[in-house]
């Protein structure tokens, strides 16, 4: 089998392979080079220390030493270039107490998850695939290397990693390895909080985001969702969410909204903030699963009121949510014309400023801002009214009644 390498992937195994190591890329980018995915990046394994990789290229980070890892930098690029190694044992289902460098690249292979994962390549000895990675990609299934239960118990994060690359890929889970996952679910409380929300995301922007079930029908959902197994609502709802996230573009904040908006806003605000999301993701999740349901009429005025309450920035996004279960069509027809007339939906499109009113001799204050909320409902009811000549007229005819 030929796969096309990137030139400076290339670069790299020749340079160590000319100084008499062997040098593969590896893993995750050779199954998505058979697969015909673009690799989101290269990783390199080889017989050389980490040292002797030092030696060989001009500017290297040294990403992990310990674990054999070297990041040799070409240019603007970077690409980690890792020694043969056995791992040791796996003390806290997560990391392994040490590594030993290895000179068999078979040995490397054989510590690592998948099966469609533990594949090698270099353009002079093809690929290299001791554990039948090639047949499980053709059978379209995720299986460990080895025995699946050993490999969930090296690393718990292994339980979610599967989950997750049967979503992103389409894959089935074989059985002997989902027996294994559902029975060792419960070592993901070993996993940070960081590490599961980086699975929970990739997993809801994957292809096939309804996969989400299997975190349910393998329970895993006990540890790492367990307010959605403690609320019957949300349980009861489960299929009716899988199917709406594949009505949603990828997009994080969607996907998250829809998938946790059955909990309500409070709750999930509680499970973004115990999955260590940062603020603004949470925030934007929040606003939108609080403005999910809002009714929003077919109206110009009413639109812009809308758009104005919720936010120009946020009320395309409750459209997107609000197609999955009701027709709003019309809604966004109305939505585009006024994206396109560029109507006023906020104080900051106003052609009035709070220095103005000052001008026509309002003291600063609440007063001032009273009166730019009222002209500013007035130009949302008649967009047309938006010019600074109108507004500073309306304004200050108002200023005069009182003294009339």
């Amino acid at each position: 089998m030929y796969l096309e390498l990137p030139p400076k992937v290339s670069r790299i195994l020749t340079v160590l392979q000319s100084h008499g190591y062997e040098a593969f890329a590896v893993g995750g980018c050779v199954r998505d080079a058979v697969l015909g995915r673009e690799p989101d990046d290269w990783d390199i394994t080889t017989s050389a220390r980490p040292q002797e990789v030092k030696a060989l290229f001009l500017h290297t980070v040294d990403t992990g030493l310990a674990h054999g890892t070297v990041t040799v930098l070409l240019g603007r690029d970077g690409y980690e270039v890792t020694t043969y190694r056995i791992d040791g044992e796996y003390e806290d289902c997560r990391h392994p107490s040490g590594v030993v460098f290895s000179s068999n690249l078979e040995e490397d292979l054989r510590r690592r998850d998948f099966t469609i994962n533990a594949m090698a390549y270099n353009r002079e000895q093809g690929l290299v695939d001791i554990f039948g990675g090639m047949e499980d990609l053709q059978r379209k299934q995720i299986r460990c290397v080895g025995e699946a239960r050993e490999r969930f118990l090296e690393d718990a994060l292994r339980i979610l990693r599967a989950v997750r690359f049967s979503a992103q890929l389409g894959f089935s889970v074989e059985t002997a390895t989902k027996e294994a996952l559902r029975e060792l679910a419960g070592n993901l409380k070993f996993v940070s909080a960081e590490r599961i929300q980086t699975e929970l995301v990739k997993l809801l922007l994957s292809p096939h985001p309804d996969f989400i079930m299997m975190l349910f029908e393998l329970n895993i959902d006990r540890v790492i969702l367990p307010e959605i197994r403690e609320q019957e609502e949300a349980r009861e709802c489960l299929e009716e969410i899988a199917h709406s996230l594949c009505l949603v573009p990828a997009d994080r904040f969607l996907r998250l909204a829809l998938f946790l908006r059955p909990l309500g806003e409070r709750q999930a605000y509680q499970v973004l903030r115990r999955l260590k999301f940062d603020n603004h993701t949470t925030g934007i999740v929040r606003r939108l699963i609080r403005w999910y349901g809002c009714e929003l009429k077919a109206e110009p005025a009413a639109v812009r009121r809308a758009a104005a309450k919720i936010g120009s920035g946020l009320f395309p996004m409750v459209l997107k949510l609000q197609d999955t279960y009701r027709d709003v069509s019309k809604v966004q027809e109305i939505w585009n014309e006024i994206v396109r007339e560029q109507h006023c939906i906020s104080l900051k499109t106003l052609q009035i400023s709070g220095n103005d009113l000052i001008g026509l001799g309002m003291k600063p204050g609440q007063a001032v801002g009273d009166m730019l909320d009222a002209l500013f409902q007035d130009v949302l009811e008649n967009p047309e009214h938006n010019t600074k000549e109108y507004l500073m007229k309306c304004a200050d005819e108002m200023l005069r009644k009182p003294m009339q």
